[in-house]
């Protein structure tokens, strides 16, 4: 065999549950599709980052109606956490309920709290769990405090509770000191090259490859695996037609192409793709309802940098006269080049609202449906979301507007993110108890496979309404601590 393990996908699932195992001794490969991130002169340049979109792929997917659009995923050791804003959110304990008429998810909140503390300590979390009414209870505290408010953030958000509401510090993942002394930016949507955002890379996969039994394959892009009559997987083939096998196979490569990967591996034992007997690999996507909402007032300037330090989750929890609502949190800081790259604004006046604005990211949960899918056409991924949940979305950014308006902003802009842009993508093989309604057991086990593992966001059977990579992070240590326990077991 060439490896023990082998784990497909270098992002935030599959990093994490290297570093799990990596204690245990077995052989483990992993294999990434992209190359590391290098310096360049671009790292900072919001017009070839926004504009011309230097790092994204050129790839395009087919949408609902077979209409291409380049999806903006990214594919780096790291995955899209090369270029996440670094936001280490807990779900709540309600987000692991029952949802409208879904199954909901297997497992409680409890179940995973120790898992949320150890992936808080791997990630080396700022933040302050007191703040916020809605955070769950935390067995721990966070490895360090709050990324400090900027002045005008710190005004903000004085006014925001003079106005009865909670803003919290949003729990991060950033050296602030080591990002700032590459560039006076916010991390948000730039590429880390610098090792100032704790992502899958700088932490995760960094613990994992201090072992001598890790390795990392990049440039390895996963056509297919194979499967045997016996329902056991047998190996992967690269795009090269390499042939490598093992004992045990993590897939980890993001909820979409992870589906896509599975289907592909459609053989004469598994008709319809591997682990997909149910049926729901490729079913119930889920990607975020999100819009940018823009505050200011003509005579007053937003002198920061970073901005992106508090959240506000009032609006989270339902009650008699709403639904829930969904999550607010500041947006890294907009500036002129960035609204020149993204609008069709003139420069001036993208200048001029830029250096006024208050830059805010509204967030809705997007329930699962069966007929939201991955799909593969001619060999090519076909994504038709389906988008749910909308109203509670409008009602969210009236809130917020609302809200905006009383303390103080005369204007409130807002602009909700469209199909290209991937707003925390996952559901495509989702957790479950009954084999019949779900892809993978609650230890993210494929039902079919009994060496599959499933270890990402393709997992999550809803997506809340918070940034999801904390808990792609937190089931990874718990499919690490089931799978040490049960198949490296000495």
């Amino acid at each position: 065999m060439d490896a023990d393990v082998i784990i497909i996908g270098s992002g935030m699932g599959g990093a994490t549950l290297a570093a799990a195992l990596a204690p245990t001794g077995r052989r483990i490969m992993i294999l990434e599709r992209g190359e590391h991130l290098s310096a360049s002169p671009v790292d900072r340049d919001a017009g070839a980052i926004f504009g011309k979109g230097v790092f994204r792929p050129e790839e395009t997917w087919l949408d609902g109606q077979d209409r291409p659009f380049n999806p903006g995923n990214y594919y780096y050791v790291g995955g899209n956490s090369k270029f996440y804003g670094a936001a280490l959110i807990r779900y709540r304990a309600s987000d692991f309920e029952t949802v409208s008429q879904t199954p909901g998810w297997p497992i409680r909140y409890a179940d995973l709290e120790r898992d949320y503390q150890a992936a808080e300590e791997m990630y080396q979390v700022r933040g302050r769990p007191l703040d916020d009414p809605t955070e769950p209870a935390h067995s721990g505290t966070y490895p360090h405090p709050p990324v400090p408010d900027e002045p005008d953030i710190a005004d903000l958000r004085a006014r925001l509770k003079q106005a009865g509401l909670h803003p919290s510090h949003i729990p991060l993942g950033v050296d602030l000191s080591a990002w700032l002394a590459a560039g006076q930016t916010t991390w948000d949507a730039y590429p880390n090259t610098c090792d100032g955002k704790m992502d899958a890379e700088t932490c995760g996969l960094a613990a994992a490859l201090s072992h001598q039994n890790v390795t990392l394959r990049t440039g390895a892009r996963v056509d297919r695996l194979e499967s045997d009559q016996g329902g056991r997987v047998t190996a992967a083939v690269l795009a090269t037609g390499e042939r490598l096998t093992a004992s045990l196979f993590v897939v980890a490569a993001g909820a979409v192409q992870s589906a896509a990967l599975l289907l592909r591996s459609a053989n004469a034992h598994c008709p319809t793709g591997l682990a997909n007997r149910s049926d729901h690999v490729g079913r119930n996507f889920m990607n975020h309802n999100c819009s940018a909402v823009l505050a200011l007032h003509p005579m007053r300037k937003n002198q920061s940098v970073y901005q992106k330090t508090l959240m506000i989750n009032d609006f989270y929890q339902g009650s008699d006269t709403r639904p829930p609502l969904g999550n607010v949190q500041m947006l890294g800081k907009i500036t002129g080049p960035i609204l020149e790259a993204t609008t069709p604004l003139p420069r001036w006046i993208a200048h001029w609202i830029a250096a006024r604005s208050f830059d805010f990211y509204a967030m809705s949960e997007d329930l699962p449906h069966p007929d939201s899918r991955v799909t593969l056409k001619n060999g090519r991924i076909r994504l038709d979301w389906q988008r749910s949940n909308l109203d509670a979305h409008v009602q969210l950014v009236k809130e917020l507007k609302r809200v905006l308006r009383r303390i103080g902003f005369p204007i409130v802009l807002s602009q909700a993110f469209d199909r290209r842009t991937p707003s925390h993508q996952c559901g495509t093989a989702r957790m479950g108890h009954d084999p019949a309604l779900s892809v993978v057991n609650s230890h993210c086990r494929s039902h079919d496979h009994p060496n599959l593992f499933i270890v990402d966001a393709s997992v999550l059977p809803t997506s809340a309404a918070v940034n999801p990579a904390l808990t792609i992070a937190a089931l990874a240590l718990r499919a690490g601590r089931h799978i040490t326990e049960t198949e490296c077991a000495a």
